[in-house]
């Protein structure tokens, strides 16, 4: 999957970065890179899901997509 980054420069030195496809999905850093890095491990946590919400049994089925 590829996700399209905003990255910004603000007023502070520091740098903001979004993913405009993941609503509310933000991160800042005071390099470039930081921001990076940050903003992938926000997408890696904005994505996964909530432990209660993929249980299986025989009324459900959970299945993993790769996109």
């Amino acid at each position: 999957m590829t996700l399209q980054v905003v990255i910004e420069r603000g007023e502070d030195g520091y740098f903001s970065a979004r993913c405009p496809s993941l609503r509310s999905c933000w991160s800042q850093g005071r390099t470039r890179d930081e921001a990076l890095h940050n903003i992938r491990e926000a997408i890696d946590l904005y994505l996964e899901p909530s432990p209660k919400e993929v249980v299986a049994d025989e009324n459900h089925e959970v299945v993993a997509l790769t996109l």
